[in-house]
């Protein structure tokens, strides 16, 4: 599995696996991407932990306009996802930690 951090109020968007953009005709199911129960603060935003397949490469994530307020940032891509260990170290380094009892975003 690997990980990545994403600032509360994002949204997942496309995903890549090797062969381009992740089809869900061709795998016969959408990617397993699952927001975990623990979020951390950095800078004054809580940032998530989502845990996601090894065949993922990379996500398109966006700021939800209801909830962010950004005018200059469409849309990011996500190309370094970490695994566990590195994902570890950076809640050590973290400020604050909180843990939500339901972990659906």
């Amino acid at each position: 599995m690997q990980y990545f951090f994403l600032t509360e109020g994002w949204h997942i968007g496309r995903v890549w696996e090797p062969g381009g953009l992740w089809d869900i005709l061709s795998w016969r199911r959408p990617p397993q991407i699952q927001r975990t129960n623990i979020a951390m603060e950095n800078q004054g935003e809580r940032l998530w932990l989502y845990q996601v397949e090894d065949p993922i490469l990379m996500l398109e994530v966006s700021p939800d306009p209801a909830v962010v307020k950004t005018e200059n940032i469409g849309q990011v891509m996500i190309k370094r996802l970490m695994g566990p260990e590195e994902a570890i170290a950076q809640l050590n380094q973290a400020s604050s930690i909180y843990k939500d009892p339901d972990p659906s975003p």
